[in-house]
């Protein structure tokens, strides 16, 4: 059985590359765009502007609520309904990048809100516009703190994005369905599968690793140094 599973590794894997080559894009540009709107709906809803923050809550409540699947299938096969038609592979990265836009905002909006609020009144008190003090002071604090969990968030990703098979997007799990009913040899296609999933997000938790240590000042890493010394 294993030199039959290494003897498909040369005629298949090159297959399931490019569907994994699918869905890092997936996963890439819905991550992208998911923290844009992540971030504008965190500040949005920390307006203080109740007709701004009743809205951006109902959109975070319905798209955390709903299961992802339903979602995608929603504007894949409702939206041309009412004229507007995506291919399955931007209907997906809609679909991916309005339900992580509604989970990053929560993880931003509590990265923000764990600033010192004294942060905010030393810049008013010299003079800082309300935008300065977040674009200066406020957001790098808080992107950094929000690291580690985007981070989570986007190798989550990478194994959800395997739900846009079922709107016949061509990423990593539909390239191993379409194997498997050519060869009938689903254990070895799904380990392969498996393996390639695993590596992907491997990568991707030492990336995030990296960055992370990259973007913590010298002082804490100081200070984490000398906590484990000691």
């Amino acid at each position: 059985m294993y030199e039959f599973f290494f003897d498909l590794i040369p005629e298949h894997f090159p297959y399931l590359l490019e569907g994994a080559v699918v869905t890092l894009e997936l996963s890439i540009l819905s991550m992208a765009i998911g923290i844009l709107l992540g971030l504008v709906i965190a500040l949005g809803r920390l307006s203080g502007r109740w007709w701004l923050e009743w809205p951006l809550r109902a959109y975070v409540e319905i798209w955390r609520d709903v299961p992802l699947i339903v979602q995608l299938l929603v504007i894949y096969f409702t939206l041309p309904t009412i004229g507007i038609v995506l291919p399955g592979f931007w209907a997906g990265i809609l679909g991916l990048s309005l339900n992580m836009g509604a989970y990053l905002s929560e993880v931003f909006r509590a990265a923000i809100q764990s600033i010192d609020p004294g942060q905010r009144e030393a810049g008013l008190s010299i003079g800082m516009s309300r935008s300065m003090i977040y674009g200066r002071v406020i957001l790098p604090q808080a992107l950094r703190i929000a690291i580690p969990t985007v981070g989570g968030y986007f190798i989550s990703l990478l194994k959800d994005s395997s739900l846009v098979s079922f709107i016949a997007v061509n990423e990593l799990l539909r390239h191993g369905s379409i194997l498997i009913n050519n060869t009938f040899r689903s254990m070895e296609i799904y380990m392969m599968v498996a393996i390639i999933y695993f590596i992907m997000s491997f990568v991707a938790s030492r990336l995030v690793i990296r960055l992370e240590h990259a973007l913590t000042p010298e002082h804490q890493r100081a200070a984490v140094r000398a906590g484990v010394g000691a």
